[in-house]
């Protein structure tokens, strides 16, 4: 008989490791889903609303100080990964090469990757360096699901309209698995969106058979 799942619980997220390179991640087994974006966009607001772990993150006043790639566990096969933020970060050239090389390692050869959440603020989407990052992900079959932050920065229906006008772009582009939302963490909203889609990459199967069942 199959074997229904329980529902991954997002609260129940604890940080494993970090890595600067990608020896140092985890094993590269089963499923993870990454969060990527500009240092300025929100992710550690934003995983720390998803996982209701105001301190799950470290949320830093100086954009770009995230240099780490860090993971947190969901269950013994699912995690989530906080990539570094791209765009701000003030280092030398020498590191940001390096650091830049160790990121690409990742999402070119991490098998366990399934999907991206692309962060943008709202107020400033689809700058130059994430077209880069949805090229790839397109180029590698890569699916990525954009959350546009801070939208308690605008109203419901300027929000909207930013929203409406990603979508067109993205379409105007041809660009496939790609999907978008609005999010704020200051105000808890779109969290249950984002929780419904990272489900469906992160809990592929419903049910799964209790036994392995072999054909001679």
């Amino acid at each position: 008989m199959p074997t229904t799942k329980s529902p991954l619980k997002f609260s129940s997220a604890l940080f494993m490791r970090s890595a600067a390179t990608l020896p140092q991640c985890p094993p590269d087994i089963g499923s993870e889903v990454a969060f990527a974006g500009r240092s300025n966009a929100g992710k550690s607001s934003a995983i720390n609303a998803l996982t209701g772990k105001r301190k799950l993150t470290r949320i830093s006043k100086t954009p770009g100080r995230t240099r780490l790639i860090n993971f947190f566990s969901l269950s013994t096969s699912a995690r989530l990964v906080d990539l570094p933020g791209y765009g701000f970060a003030k280092v030398s050239k020498t590191m940001k090469e390096e650091w830049d090389r160790n990121l690409a390692d990742y999402l070119h050869h991490r098998r366990s990757l399934k999907a991206l959440v692309l962060l943008m603020d709202i107020r400033h989407p689809l700058r130059s360096v994430d077209w880069q990052m949805l090229q790839w992900a397109a180029e590698s079959n890569l699916p990525v699901h954009i959350l546009l932050t801070k939208s308690d920065k605008l109203g419901h229906g300027p929000a909207m309209n930013t929203l409406q006008e990603v979508q067109k772009e993205i379409r105007r582009r041809d660009l496939d698995n790609i999907s978008a939302q609005t999010f704020s963490a200051h105000r808890n909203t779109g969290i249950d969106e984002l929780t419904e889609q990272l489900r469906q990459w992160l809990e592929p199967n419903e049910t799964e058979p209790d036994d392995e069942i072999s054909v001679g």
